[in-house]
């Protein structure tokens, strides 16, 4: 699995009912159901992916999360993911104040645009492109380009309240939770969330 799924993974308490936001073929949602004993459901737009969770065994539904969240009942699932999608979506306000209405805990994993080397392809006239950012920027999925520390002031401003912060570098280090310069060099962020009145 991807660096932040495995991560996402460990955040997942056993036997957790999970629903997953844009989770493309569904490996996150197979691994948490193998491994740890959850049982959930995939959201995912792209039919190509629906067809492949589906045929591992995935429960998939087809949706939009910029519209399709609002039949899903307050409260009908323990965790809630949006793994490297809160980019690609149009109202990520709103999935983020469905995700918290929808889920106890809340956890999301996003590219961080505000790394030094996305900075740096600016500043030479170039839209950044990485590891994190591979498409160029006419077939980028990419809609939104947030920084980690933009993100969390919306997290804040929709009330949730970020309980654990893991950045990783490019290199796939992990940097200490307080370290200042997470936002510079932090390639990527996943974050374990809870809603306010929790």
């Amino acid at each position: 699995m991807r660096a932040d799924l495995d991560l996402i993974a460990n955040f997942v308490p056993h036997g957790s009912r999970v629903l997953d936001l844009g989770c493309g073929s569904g490996a996150l949602m197979r691994y948490l159901s193998e491994e740890r004993g959850c049982t959930g459901t995939g959201v995912e737009i792209d039919g190509t992916l629906v067809r492949q969770a589906i045929r591992s065994g995935v429960p998939v539904l087809q949706l939009d999360v910029d519209n399709g969240l609002d039949s899903f009942a307050d409260t009908s699932y323990d965790v809630v993911v949006l793994s490297r999608t809160i980019q690609t979506i149009l109202r990520p306000e709103r999935v983020l104040q469905d995700m918290a209405r929808i889920g106890t805990t809340c956890i999301v994993s996003v590219p961080n645009f505000g790394l030094w080397r996305n900075r740096m392809r600016l500043l030479r006239g170039h839209v950044p492109m990485s590891k994190d950012l591979p498409y160029r920027w006419y077939e980028s999925p990419n809609l939104r380009f947030t920084t980690l520390m933009d993100l969390e002031r919306l997290f804040a401003t929709v009330g949730l309240r970020v309980e654990e912060r893991v950045v990783i570098t490019e290199r796939g280090r992990r940097l200490r939770a307080a370290s200042p310069l997470y936002n510079l060099i932090g390639s990527m962020g996943v974050y374990l969330m809870r809603p306010e009145e929790c």
